[in-house]
């Protein structure tokens, strides 16, 4: 049956993937984005509605979710996030949205000394209290991570110590979100943590990147102090910046360890491990090494 839905963010990682996917399965997309600019043009040319608007700006999500049965929300590691989430709860409410997939975190908890993973679980609760069925996803650390912070140098510095984690793909993510926005009534007021399917300390990631690549990989554990420096090198947030030194001790305590099959029972294929992530990837790797 085809349904009416939107996703906001459908520019970033896991909402390209969704808006994809529901576009082949035969839906109607809208997508909610700031700009028109080349990826929002590219899923107009896959046949999605663009809808130009900001989260923060209770009028454009009212025109954005007009008529829509189920959306996805996610929200990037800014500030903002609570006026966002109060804002596309209230839109939803007012034009009879039934369910909202919400991106959340592993890490999100109350007592978390992470600001926006802390935010993130308040931001749960808020929408678990509005009249639509609400759905909360808390992956582990995105195997994008293997991308977004690659430097070239062969060498993954980071505060991990000998903590665990499997890493999870986006495109993996998408498939779990694209079902429960085609049937979200069984996944109502449901909290879902996602993994890959292995889970790996960082020696063992690099020791499977190395095989994979054809070059050698590997895990230098720092300390905070340094790993602080490396973010701010790369000009992050203080909010950014905040988030990921909670989130390092989190990954130390095993915060982000465990491993599921929900990709394979909500959305219905085995993901991919970390061999098969990087072998995708394989043409950023090769242009992005010294």
């Amino acid at each position: 049956m085809q349904r009416n839905l939107l996703v906001i963010g459908a520019t970033g990682q896991t909402g390209g993937h969704t808006a994809r996917l529901l576009l082949e399965r035969g839906h109607h997309v809208r997508t909610l984005v700031r700009r028109r600019d080349d990826a929002a043009a590219l899923l107009a040319e896959l046949g999605a509605e663009i809808v130009e608007g900001d989260v923060q700006d209770l009028h454009s999500l009212d025109r954005a979710t007009q008529g829509i049965d189920a959306l996805y929300f996610t929200y990037p590691i800014l500030p903002g996030l609570m006026d966002a989430t109060a804002n596309v709860a209230q839109a939803a409410e007012d034009n009879g949205v039934k369910a909202i997939v919400n991106m959340s975190q592993k890490s999100a908890r109350r007592e978390s000394a992470s600001n926006a993973a802390r935010q993130h679980w308040v931001a749960e609760r808020l929408l678990d209290r509005s009249p639509f069925a609400a759905t909360h996803l808390r992956p582990t650390f995105f195997a994008e991570w293997l991308v977004n912070m690659w430097d070239g140098s062969g060498e993954l510095r980071f505060p991990f110590a000998d903590g665990r984690h499997a890493p999870i793909a986006a495109s993996d993510q998408a498939r779990v979100i694209a079902a429960i926005l085609e049937e979200p009534t069984p996944h109502a007021g449901k909290i879902y943590p996602l993994y890959g399917p292995v889970e790996l300390n960082h020696h063992e990631i690099a020791e499977r990147m190395t095989r994979t690549l054809g070059r050698q990989v590997t895990y230098v554990p720092i300390e905070l102090d340094e790993f602080e420096d490396i973010l701010k090198k790369r000009d992050m947030s203080p909010h950014m910046i905040q988030h990921l030194l909670a989130v390092a001790v989190d990954y130390r305590n095993g915060i982000f360890a465990g491993t599921n099959d929900l990709v394979k029972s909500i959305g219905g294929i085995e993901p991919l491990d970390v061999e098969s992530f990087v072998a995708r990837n394989r043409a950023f790797y090769d242009a992005h090494t010294a």
